[in-house]
């Protein structure tokens, strides 16, 4: 009943769309298992439902991501959100687009310092007709 009531939720969330439904079974039996207290490793699940353990570690790290992975387990059970999130492609699009504007903006653009945005660490900036040979 949890593992069925956990796939509505993934579906609700968007979580089904382009992908075979074994690997959000598979996340929901190891949740549901987890939640019941059943100890339940990630290989002796993915020798059930046939999918590779990065695929299913894919979908759990997914579900993290939503507000029902939030709820106690009593509030699951309990409480139907009304919410609902984006598909993940499109916030991982979403990520990638942000972090291509970062990326940008470090590379000597106003706004960034000179720095690179998502490792923190300074970025060689090469301008037209010096050497980048040496050190700027």
């Amino acid at each position: 009943m949890t593992a069925m009531r956990l796939v509505q939720r993934m579906k609700r969330d968007w979580m089904h769309t382009g992908r075979r439904p074994s690997g959000l079974c598979g996340a929901a039996l190891l949740v549901a298992a987890r939640m019941h207290e059943f100890c339940r490793t990630i290989k002796e699940v993915v020798s059930v439902v046939k999918v590779c353990e990065s695929t299913l570690r894919k979908r759990l790290t997914e579900f993290e991501d939503t507000p029902s992975s939030q709820l106690t387990i009593e509030e699951f059970m309990r409480v139907d959100l009304d919410q609902e999130c984006d598909p993940p492609c499109f916030t991982a699009g979403l990520e990638k687009k942000k972090s291509l504007e970062g990326t940008k903006r470090g590379r000597g653009e106003p706004g960034a310092g000179g720095r690179c945005l998502k490792a923190k660490r300074p970025v060689a900036v090469v301008h037209p007709g010096h050497d980048s040979s040496g050190p700027l």
